[in-house]
């Protein structure tokens, strides 16, 4: 085995989180610890808490982010579209939320972020949420989302290089997405997929499954547990484009996956991006030691480090297939790195 695709146990020590990580995750255990647990309330209270700016991070409308809406398998789907003053491609993010929660105005400032300095229109789906619209609601929305930024991307925003990304059920939909896309309509030409602490198997890794109820770090097993059960039924789980770990992955884009070592869902990106290479298609496997679940959403030197490697990544996808020079190799190459 090459020596990069070799983990440094090391990552995975308490003993390599700096201090400021190691304080804010003990911040977040003892906030949630007196909170009841997610799986204890209705989604609807939650999503109305979120709604009121209740949550763990500020989520904030941009008024530069445009509202728009596309036709979609049940009625009209709404978009939270950001176009840069400079645009060289399409980034289509599918937000998280564990398939139950979230808007994709909560996440105009990543996407916002992204675009400015990568170039991208960012276009937001908000796709139909369970347990009211359960599997595979959402993913017809994301794939439906996904068929109209092909098709009028060249109309409306001058360009034909399209990426994708989202943040753990956000990961899954995404990878689900491309999977698809090519399946359904022989498209392959994703540039890239930016693929955020992802779930990718609904029954539950081994990190998922042995993390407990104690370390209360934004998820647990039974919270997880609860999330895809609203999802998809059990008789659904081992469906690929329900648990994507089970697909074959051959012909997808170059992939980042990024993945922090106190988040239950630790393995879900360990084994995904382990397929992924072994499917033949290029992965970068970035791993933060402490980072949480959703870590790179709090302001951080951690989140800035994976923000910037996001940007990084889709910068030097679009540097590659439009700009001047890039080395293919450099920027899409097999690696595991720690930061």
């Amino acid at each position: 085995m090459p020596d990069n695709l070799i983990l440094d146990p090391r990552w995975f020590s308490p003993d390599s989180f700096d201090q400021e990580i190691a304080e804010f995750n003990e911040s977040i255990h003892k906030i949630l610890s007196e909170l009841p647990p997610t799986y204890t309330q209705t989604p609807q209270a939650l999503r109305d808490a979120r709604e009121r700016g209740e949550g763990l991070w500020p989520m904030r409308r941009l008024e530069e982010v445009e509202d728009r809406s596309i036709p979609g398998p049940a009625g009209d789907i709404p978009l939270r579209v950001y176009v840069p003053n400079r645009v060289r491609g399409v980034y289509l993010h599918i937000h998280g939320g564990g398939f139950m929660f979230g808007r994709p105005y909560q996440y105009d400032e990543p996407c916002v972020r992204i675009a400015k300095a990568c170039q991208v229109v960012s276009i937001s789906v908000d796709y139909r949420l369970a347990p009211e619209h359960p599997f595979p609601a959402g993913l017809d929305d994301c794939e439906a989302s996904a068929l109209w930024a092909i098709r009028h991307m060249k109309a409306e925003f001058g360009v034909d290089l399209i990426l994708i990304g989202g943040e753990s059920a956000g990961a899954n939909l995404s990878v689900a997405t491309l999977l698809r896309m090519r399946d359904r309509h022989g498209y392959m030409d994703f540039a890239g997929a930016n693929l955020i602490y992802g779930v990718y198997l609904l029954s539950g890794t081994p990190s998922c499954r042995i993390w407990g109820e104690e370390r209360k770090l934004i998820l647990t097993s039974r919270t997880m547990e609860w999330f895809n059960e609203n999802y998809a039924p059990r008789k659904q789980w081992d469906n690929p484009e329900a648990s994507p770990l089970f697909a074959d992955l051959k012909s997808l884009p170059p992939a980042l996956f990024t993945i922090g070592t106190m988040d239950p869902l630790l393995d879900d990106s360990l084994f995904m991006s382990s397929r992924w290479t072994a499917a033949g298609n290029k992965a970068v496997l970035a791993v933060y030691p402490g980072g949480i679940h959703a870590f790179n959403l709090f302001p951080s030197g951690l989140a800035e480090k994976a923000n910037d490697r996001m940007a990084d990544f889709i910068r030097g996808i679009v540097d590659f297939e439009i700009g001047p020079s890039a080395d293919l190799e450099n920027r899409k190459g097999d690696s595991i790195e720690s930061s």
